[in-house]
């Protein structure tokens, strides 16, 4: 074909590859920390026995997770300051993500809330701890422990969304290539490296979360 690679181009905005970088991942650990929290109070809303708690909780994780991310990346940003309410590119995308990692971290947080005992929450009640004392201090840690692996693949799968940001301008990993390839024609060279980058960071996660796991493990 005649094409020959020439990754200079690369080389020269390489830095701004690299701050792209840290903004995905900065965007990533703020929307998935404001997630989970969001998320666990989903679940125990999903595992509770009032239905005026399991009914919103169903319909916010039933109607989020059947909408695509970047359909509600667009009407966040587009739509909402129509209503009177205008947040900037970065503000909006941290909400939709932290919105839409809720969605399933909730339904991984409910799956850990009910594969434990219901002994350990009689267990507490029996020694005068309150309800809240027993969510926080014994039934939270233990269902963690038992969503681990399910949380790893999840959070990679969020880091990876934030190459969405990029449809409204937000200058993370996905928006600096489109940039660098738009001004120096260099297809391939770029996206090989953006590629790269993303592959390599999802392994880094994926270690990070494997090493979690084995000190948060119980011992057998």
């Amino acid at each position: 074909m005649g094409y020959t690679l020439n990754f200079a181009a690369v080389w020269r905005n390489f830095d701004f590859l690299l701050s792209g970088l840290a903004l995905s991942l900065g965007l990533a650990v703020i929307s998935i920390l404001i997630g989970a929290a969001i998320g666990l109070v989903v679940a125990f809303a999903l595992t509770s026995k009032s239905r005026f708690a399991v009914v919103p909780a169903r319909v916010y994780v039933t109607v989020i997770r059947n909408l695509p991310i970047l359909v509600l990346v667009l009407f966040v940003f587009f739509a909402l300051p129509q209503m009177g309410f205008r947040l900037d590119k970065i503000k909006s995308f941290v909400l939709v993500l932290s919105l839409y990692s809720g969605a399933y971290l909730a339904e991984v947080f409910r799956a850990g809330l009910l594969s434990i005992p219901r002994g350990l929450t009689e267990a507490g009640l029996a020694i005068g701890l309150t309800g809240m004392q027993i969510r926080s201090s014994i039934i939270a840690p233990l269902m963690l422990r038992n969503v681990l692996p399910s949380l790893s693949s999840t959070i990679i799968s969020l880091f990876k969304d934030t190459s969405l940001a990029a449809a409204i301008a937000v200058p993370e990993l996905t928006f600096a290539a489109r940039k660098i390839n738009v001004e120096s024609f260099r297809v391939i060279e770029t996206w090989m490296v953006t590629s790269a980058l993303y592959v390599a960071t999802c392994f880094l996660i994926a270690a990070v979360m494997r090493f979690v796991e084995r000190r948060l493990a119980l011992p057998r």
